[in-house]
């Protein structure tokens, strides 16, 4: 499948909305398990940072579903291996590297601490990354024949469902048999899925919305593949 273009494109022919979004898309890819080491407090949820920057890729990526096709978003997440890939293995290089004699011990052992977790944890990153990102695209496209234009609601149903997907990855494979893993599962679904319900229906139009501007086009004569 090729992108079509528009007198908005990029000088490559891509458009301004998929050129953009796939920036913002490989950026967060790379942050969210930096952020997942800080846990928030949200009213009566606790959740791993990393959430936030996980649900703008689950957004970006129905987003681009709506605006470029399946093919298209099936294509940027699995693009999206390559600067996980490429952040785990330079983050493995620093942590090999000698720390300078000048650098403060406490700085140095709270680095060491974020940026230095287990082989499991890479590899849960890893597997619950790219399974759940695929089956909320294939579900964001899916439930166009049920649900049609309503991109938002759309999008969040996938949302939810695929971040339940990807807590049952994550966590299993990151913790299973180092320690009861049951009120963990619990406690980090319920905290993504309340936030999926919030968050994504917003972002979604918003993001949706913004795509069309950025390229020229006008979703209410059918320049989107939603229609």
């Amino acid at each position: 499948m090729t992108v079509q273009t528009t007198s908005h494109a990029t000088g490559g022919g891509i458009p301004k909305s998929l050129f953009m979004f796939s920036i913002i898309y490989g950026g967060m890819v790379c942050i969210a398990g930096v952020l997942g080491n800080k846990q928030v407090s949200l009213g009566p949820l606790a959740v791993e940072a990393g959430i936030f920057p996980f649900l703008l890729l689950v957004i970006l990526s129905s987003s681009i579903a709506a605006l470029h096709g399946k093919v298209i978003a099936d294509r940027l997440v699995k693009y999206g291996f390559i600067p996980l890939i490429a952040s785990i293995l330079l983050a493995l290089l620093v942590l090999s590297l000698p720390p300078s004699p000048k650098m403060d011990d406490k700085y140095l052992d709270a680095f060491n601490t974020m940026i230095g977790q287990t082989p499991r944890i890479w590899l849960a990153g890893i597997v619950a990354y790219g399974v759940s990102q695929m089956l909320n695209v294939y579900l964001f496209d899916r439930l166009k024949n049920t649900v049609g234009k309503y991109v938002a609601l759309r999008g969040a149903i996938a949302a939810v469902l695929s971040q339940i997907i990807d807590t049952l990855l994550f966590v299993t494979i990151a913790f299973y048999g180092v320690f009861p893993i049951t009120e963990l599962l619990f406690g980090q679904m319920l905290a993504k899925v309340v936030l999926s319900m919030i968050m994504v229906p917003l972002l979604i139009t918003f993001f949706v919305s913004y795509g069309h501007k950025l390229d020229g086009t006008d979703p209410k004569v059918g320049n989107t593949h939603d229609h």
